[in-house]
């Protein structure tokens, strides 16, 4: 049996990973994935604990934010392909066009 700190240990490498990238990439989708993997992160963390202290409420907590995750992937990628559209770039200086 693998120990919780292993599970709790990849879970903040990763979250800390997806705050490098969300802080120094500029390109839209990367900084979207990164929010992605930080929510994987969490994620993972959750049924950690959960699995640790026996209890179902942190999967089910895993499984609201998975719906969650899923809606925003979608909300958030239709703004990236009309932000694409309009300012024919993907940089996130140049995405401006909500501001009016």
């Amino acid at each position: 049996m693998v120990p919780t700190s292993y599970y709790i240990i990849l879970s903040a490498v990763l979250f800390g990973l997806g705050i490098v990238a969300f802080v120094f990439k500029r390109n839209v989708i990367t900084v979207f994935m990164s929010i992605e993997l930080m929510l994987n992160a969490v994620n993972l963390a959750f049924v950690a604990f959960s699995r640790a202290l026996g209890r179902l409420d942190g999967q089910v907590f895993v499984l609201f934010v998975i719906v969650v995750a899923a809606a925003e992937a979608a909300v958030g990628l239709g703004i990236i392909i009309l932000i694409a559209r309009q300012r024919q770039s993907l940089n996130v200086e140049r995405a401006n066009l909500l501001k009016f």
